[in-house]
């Protein structure tokens, strides 16, 4: 059987689970501002800035519900609605993380759920 785990504080926007224990790996699905457990306390016109740090926000309330920090994350994925939100997420992200830093891909996309402007997911290794 699959084990899952939930974190109390996130909400889901659709049919998943916060992550998934792989044995070794965890999978966590991608997490965005708008993920608050009341998506009406997402501020209008949030600044991406405030965006990142609310995914990792949720994507560390995640972590502790597994057992883990951001020590045991090996991949990130970041997904952008724009590549000039670039320069304001490193900015973050290098608050998050330490050196040395986890393999990491950043894409744009067209669209993200949620009107969000940033989501960011994790793998971690036990």
């Amino acid at each position: 059987m699959r084990k899952v785990y939930t974190a109390k504080d996130v909400s889901a926007s659709g049919p998943y689970s916060h992550a998934v224990d792989a044995g070794e790996y965890i999978y966590f699905s991608g997490q965005t501002a708008k993920n608050r457990l009341s998506p009406e306390d997402s501020p209008a016109n949030e600044s991406i800035t405030s965006q990142t740090e609310q995914c990792f926000k949720h994507l560390t309330s995640v972590l502790e519900e597994v057992g883990l920090t951001e020590d045991n994350v090996v991949k990130v994925n970041v997904y952008l609605t724009s590549m000039k939100h670039f320069d304001e997420m490193n900015r973050v992200y290098e608050t998050f993380f330490q050196a040395p830093y986890p393999a990491r891909t950043c894409v744009a996309v067209y669209e993200l759920p949620l009107g969000a402007d940033v989501e960011i997911e994790f793998v971690a290794k036990r």
